[in-house]
């Protein structure tokens, strides 16, 4: 197997990987906006 297509596999392991820590952290962010938009507008 070469070095190309070592590199072609783990694509998918990357992507799975970064939307691992990627969603849950956007998701955060987005319920941390509401709640201080909620905290300072009432």
């Amino acid at each position: 197997m070469t070095a190309e297509q070592q590199q072609e596999r783990r694509v998918p392991l990357m992507v799975l990987a970064w939307a691992w820590v990627a969603l849950p952290f956007a998701y955060g962010v987005y319920e941390l906006i509401r709640k201080v938009t909620q905290l300072f507008t009432g």
